[in-house]
């Protein structure tokens, strides 16, 4: 009988330290671990926001979140592969792990924080109005331009039209679902104004001078940071936060940023 039992705790013995050897499952799926044994990093982009990600002529990506993402791959060893997201279904294509890493613009809240890990920000930013020229002075303020004749536009799923819905209730509110064509809207007098990342406003005035400009407001109606949207891993978000604090000191992504402006 004692025999019998000193088989058993010695089966038993090799079974828990043979268990105990063998990663869990959640640590043998990290997100950056499957990164490095697939060889590619998946990254996910809407391919419609100028200066951070968008179709150039050609209809190849570019812009300067699109250059730091092929940055990012070689410093991780690996390719990248990018990916066709929307603002609408950023979220819901995180939860489905169809990428890795969500850049171009996205703007750090808590919706998508609890869905995913945010970087170090590269940006800190707010929204403002973009108009015609001729009448830029008429919506300086949410008040002036929360009013019945005012035609605001916005992209849909997005933080602009999300401060649309809370800040404009006489305003009508026109979802127009191309980003990438929305300024048009204003510039052929189909829409008055849109409220949007002051980067952006900055972006579109600089491609359409004389025809739609930065509205003079006093200061952002907002204040926020965007950053890259990381699956939940805590290798990864290490990884990816050395990576941009190193390409913000060394001026990486400055120099990105102003030859995407170009």
């Amino acid at each position: 009988m004692r025999a019998f039992l000193t088989a058993a705790a010695m089966i038993a013995a090799t079974m828990t330290a043979t268990i105990a050897a063998v990663p869990s499952a959640e640590a043998a799926d990290g997100a950056l671990q499957a990164i490095r044994q697939a060889g590619v990093i998946r990254v996910g982009t809407t391919g419609d926001y100028k200066p951070f990600s968008y179709k150039g002529a050609d209809g190849a990506l570019v812009g300067a979140d699109i250059e730091m993402a092929k940055e990012l791959a070689s410093t991780l060893g690996v390719r990248v592969e990018f990916v066709q997201t929307s603002w609408k279904t950023l979220i819901d294509d995180l939860k489905a792990e169809k990428f890795d890493v969500a850049l171009g613009g996205i703007t750090v809240n808590p919706d998508r924080a609890a869905v995913g890990d945010f970087s170090v920000p590269n940006v800190s930013d707010g929204k403002r109005p973009i108009a015609r020229c001729a009448d830029k002075e008429k919506f300086t303020t949410i008040e002036k331009i929360d009013q019945p004749t005012t035609r605001v536009v916005v992209n849909p799923g997005g933080t602009n039209e999300k401060f649309a819905r809370a800040n404009f209730t006489k305003a009508p509110i026109e979802v127009w679902p191309d980003n990438r064509t929305i300024h048009a809207q204003i510039a052929t007098d189909k829409a008055d104004v849109m409220v949007t990342d002051g980067i952006e406003v900055d972006m579109q005035a600089k491609l359409n001078p004389g025809v739609l400009c930065a509205v003079p407001v006093a200061s952002p109606f907002t204040h926020f940071e965007n950053a890259y949207l990381l699956r939940k891993d805590p290798e990864l978000k290490q990884a990816v936060d050395a990576w941009m604090t190193k390409a913000l000191s060394s001026g990486l992504w400055k120099a990105k940023l102003d030859a995407a402006m170009q």
